[in-house]
């Protein structure tokens, strides 16, 4: 798989904070690569770096073969980017904001028309090409803002937390529309920190205080990178039996997981009984005690808390 995107111990200094911190990590034609991680993390810091809006303090890249030390300007031209905000303008309308954008990317005039109808048909927009953006939900908005950041056909779209504040169905709707450009070969490099849209990626880089602590696909991720067997419980006093499992010698990981605990051991003959025998012992009912599969947020949460340590 030729690669479209290279990047080579990037590393990028605000003073003496270090917001990417000497990433490197490669980008395949047509694939779907998602950059997982809290706020703050590094994620904006990267996209906007490869995008050529932000200059890199050290190490470099290639996007689509352009170097983004050198050809910042020129990489905008072949990319479609669409930030936190979606990149759209609230006090023009929908019509006035593909028009703009159409003008941005230099798309060929005899193009733009359906280029438009196109856009304002899939966002759902017909009708409603003079209402202000400002005035649309969230949802719509999304769409909107994805159709202007393809009005020239990019190879490669940068989508920065693309989904945040949008309900379920339209999260939904936005995927498959990546799906379908990822099959036609477009690549594209999302950041989320939703853990069910990492697990729609080909391949996924957990980023934690600017760096990469791992890379690879969601399946390889989960049965590669957990060293041990985990352990669902659900009991009284959730909090309580956190921190006594946490103090034993039992377990050498335990994460609160919603209202249960998830716990990792080294070996699983005995451990049910002996996690059950110490939360009994303080009085903590135990209500289930079952072997599963680890999920990506736990995998996630270990990789961090192994680098705390």
């Amino acid at each position: 798989m030729d690669n479209t995107i290279e990047v080579k111990h990037l590393t990028k200094k605000f003073g003496n904070f270090t917001a990417v911190d000497g990433i490197s990590f490669s980008v395949g034609k047509g694939e779907i690569f998602g950059f997982l991680g809290p706020n703050g993390a590094g994620k904006t810091t990267t996209i906007r770096m490869l995008c050529g809006l932000v200059t890199p303090t050290a190490g470099g890249g290639l996007v689509g073969g352009l170097d983004i030390m050198k050809q910042g300007e020129k990489i905008k031209e072949h990319i479609g980017y669409m930030s936190q905000k979606f990149s759209l303008y609230d006090d023009l309308t929908v019509a006035e904001n593909i028009d703009f954008y159409a003008g941005i990317y230099q798309t060929k005039k005899e193009n733009r028309k359906q280029k438009k109808e196109q856009i304002i048909k899939t966002a759902e927009l017909t009708g409603k090409e003079n209402v202000l953006t400002g005035n649309l939900a969230n949802s719509v908005k999304q769409h909107l803002a994805l159709g202007c950041a393809l009005i020239h056909d990019p190879g490669i779209i940068f989508l920065d937390e693309p989904t945040a504040g949008v309900d379920p169905l339209s999260r939904k709707k936005f995927w498959e529309v990546i799906k379908t450009l990822s099959e036609n070969g477009v690549t594209t490099l999302v950041t989320t920190h939703y853990m069910d849209e990492a697990e729609r990626c080909d391949r996924i880089a957990l980023i934690n205080n600017g760096q990469i602590i791992a890379c690879d696909t969601t399946a390889d991720l989960k049965t590669k990178k957990m060293k041990g067997i985990l352990y669902e419980v659900e009991c009284d006093n959730v909090m309580e039996g956190l921190e006594v499992l946490r103090e034993s010698q039992v377990a050498h990981d335990v994460t609160l997981y919603g209202l249960y605990l998830h716990v990792m051991v080294e070996g699983e003959e005995g451990c049910p009984e002996e996690i059950r025998s110490l939360l009994s012992a303080k009085n903590i009912a135990v209500k289930r005690i079952e072997k599963i599969p680890p999920s990506l947020e736990d995998v996630f949460v270990f990789l961090v808390e192994q680098g705390d340590q």
